[in-house]
């Protein structure tokens, strides 16, 4: 070692400050904030390492509050200092010397600062986001009004159980570019679309994976997206992308009813084991429909009829509503090629993805 890599190795590093146009320079993602600001929103990919957490913040903000700025800093600075180091043995232990951690807070400020400056004092070359999470999000907003009008868009479209979802995991399988928003939203966007496992995110965590996914997406290729409306679920798709899906080419995929039928109740298997579960759901659908079909559907399901409640649902109410839907929001839709899908199968849906991309040039 030089006398001058001495001399920095000494002193520490100096942090450096990142817009958000620069943090895929970085190996890892540093969120300090509380574990409540976490879980409603971060940037994709980081992990969570509180300075102070959700109770400590609240401590710290009362005696702010109450008492003084000096008594809740001087409060503060000891939980920080004790969280950073329970950070460093448990959390940081095992990163290599030649590490660029990334670290953000709310404003760019103390906590990320703090835990920052630690880092670069060892040694490594730490970023600091400049802004914080506050200018990532006015980032997040701004982009995505923009980033959808770059890509060429081709809309996959097809009634309820044709397979769209699966379509698209074959697509990607195959090599071909695709955004997955129901994957995104971890919602199946429709009445009976909540996952079994796994609550939808926050509106604002959702716009972040999109804006993340849309970022990573090559404007020279084509990109396959499932035709979707306004909402999956809970949540809004932001509005500039759902404008660019309306106005794009379209593909059709068609399926016969038995195959239709026999691929629901394998994406929707948590309901053929609990149909207490799915006639709660069904319950929403009483003022469209009327208790006299709702009852049906529910005497159905706790039957075990469910090829039958599935027809039914298709005919009576997914497939009505999936053509209004279709028609008023896809005016390219007439022009669609139109693909069929064989067979429930994963040999059938490669194949049927291996002919999409043979029709449909990506570039």
């Amino acid at each position: 070692m030089d006398a001058a890599a001495n001399h920095n190795a000494k002193k520490g590093r100096a942090v450096s400050t990142v817009t958000v146009a620069e943090i895929d320079a970085y190996d890892e993602i540093i969120d300090v904030r509380s574990e409540g600001e976490f879980a409603e929103d971060h940037v994709p990919g980081a992990i969570n390492l509180p300075v102070l957490d959700n109770a400590e913040r609240e401590r710290v903000g009362t005696i702010y509050k109450q008492v003084s700025s000096f008594e809740a800093k001087k409060i503060g600075a000891a939980l920080v200092s004790a969280n950073i180091a329970h950070h460093l043995a448990a959390h940081l232990a095992q990163r290599p010397r030649d590490w660029k951690p990334l670290v953000y807070c709310w404003r760019g400020g103390g906590r990320s600062g703090a835990l920052a400056h630690v880092l670069a004092q060892i040694g490594w070359r730490v970023g600091q986001l400049g802004g914080g999470y506050k200018n990532y999000r006015r980032a997040v907003i701004d982009e995505l009004g923009t980033l959808p009008e770059r890509y060429r868009w081709r809309v996959v479209c097809g009634m309820t159980g044709t397979g769209k979802s699966r379509l698209l995991r074959a697509l990607q399988e195959q090599g071909a570019q695709v955004l997955d928003l129901e994957e995104l939203a971890a919602h199946r966007g429709s009445v009976l679309g909540n996952l079994p496992d796994e609550a939808q995110p926050s509106q604002k965590l959702f716009e972040s994976r999109v804006w993340h996914a849309l970022r990573r997406l090559d404007p020279q290729r084509t990109v396959f997206v499932e035709s979707e409306s306004r909402k999956i679920g809970n949540l809004r798709v932001p509005e500039a992308l759902i404008e660019a899906m309306w106005q794009s080419e379209c593909l059709v995929v068609e399926a016969g009813m038995a195959v239709r039928v026999a691929l629901l109740k394998d994406e929707y298997a948590h309901f053929l084991g609990n149909a207490a579960l799915l006639n709660a759901q069904l319950d929403c659908l009483r003022q469209l429909h009327g208790n006299a079909v709702i009852d049906g559907w529910q005497a159905l399901a706790r039957s075990g009829d469910w090829d039958r409640l599935t027809g039914e649902l298709l005919t009576r109410h997914y497939d009505p509503a999936y053509t209004r839907a279709i028609n008023s929001h896809y005016p390219q839709l007439a022009q669609a090629a139109n693909f069929r899908l064989a067979e429930n199968s994963a040999v059938a849906m490669t194949r049927l993805a291996r002919e999409v991309l043979a029709a449909i040039p990506e570039r």
